[in-house]
């Protein structure tokens, strides 16, 4: 509520996230999904996040909506953002002891062509989440029943509802005031919705302002318009900054300035206001 009344900027705010583990948990959700969680023991639930962690991968419960959840049921996906081609592979396990041996190298699975809609419902972690996720993911579940999952904790709680639109890991916020079917319709032919955009999770919060930047100068939508080539040295006080985007052959050079803003309250719950730093445009060149 405190973002909002402030009208906190959501750009360059994404949630980082190269590789993904996703993992149905079908049940109610504790704060922690791995350790409080009625369908998962806790000493599986630590071992397998614990082995994300290991393989620099960040882990996702998800669970369809609704009285069912898909109870009894173990999918998982691995997630690759990172990659040249975005990839989702599927698969299902027979019971959360074998998730432990799931290889997470993406050498296993089935290749989908289709997105995975994930909207965070994490109530037991923030409660702004389960009360703004739980709307959204209804209306996309309507229109995309088999891509749509509620998710855990995605990160930015302040920004709910938030959204995390795979295998790309396309970040947005504050989705209950806009049409999240909008947004996948977007996604699915190929361009970025700037409804509560925040950024893409393969990015750097200084890399993702900076293609919002070129993107503001160009109209140029498309999800893979702009491609990060280099970030330089920011000077010593650590306020000035240039990145080098390719856009098809052409470069596109973004200066920016690091500022801090004020004192923001991270999360619904939060008692403790802290400095969030961002980044402010100073010029967009594009070199034909």
């Amino acid at each position: 509520m405190r973002s909002r009344a402030s009208d906190e900027d959501l750009v360059a705010t994404a949630s980082p996230g190269r590789r993904w583990l996703l993992v149905e948990v079908a049940s109610a959700w504790g704060w922690d999904v791995w350790t409080q969680s009625p369908a998962l023991p806790p000493e599986i639930g630590t071992a397998l996040a614990r082995r994300a962690q290991r393989a620099g991968m960040r882990i996702l419960a998800i669970r369809r909506t609704g009285r069912l959840r898909g109870a009894g049921r173990w999918r998982w996906a691995v997630v690759d953002a990172d990659a040249q081609q975005p990839t989702v592979r599927w698969g299902e396990a027979e019971g959360p002891e074998e998730l432990l041996t799931l290889p997470l190298d993406g050498s296993t699975g089935v290749l989908s062509d289709r997105p995975v809609f994930a909207v965070c419902a994490h109530g037991r972690h923030d409660e702004c989440c389960a009360v703004r996720g739980r709307s959204v993911v209804e209306r996309l579940a309507v229109a995309y029943p088999d891509e749509t999952w509620e998710c855990s904790h995605l990160g930015g709680d302040r920004f709910a509802a938030t959204t995390m639109v795979f295998p790309h890991g396309l970040n947005h916020g504050r989705v209950d005031e806009h049409d999240p079917v909008v947004i996948a319709e977007q996604y699915l032919r190929g361009r970025i919705a700037p409804l509560g955009f925040r950024g893409r999770s393969t990015h750097t919060h200084v890399e993702q302002a900076a293609i919002a930047a070129a993107v503001a100068e160009t109209g140029d939508d498309r999800i893979d318009a702009f491609r990060p080539v280099s970030v330089s040295e920011p000077t010593m006080d650590g306020t000035d900054w240039s990145v080098d985007l390719d856009a098809e052959g052409h470069r596109v050079r973004v200066e920016l300035e690091r500022v801090q803003t004020a004192a923001t309250y991270t999360t619904c719950r939060a008692t403790l206001a802290v400095e969030v730093p961002r980044f402010v445009v100073r010029s967009v060149s594009v070199a034909v």
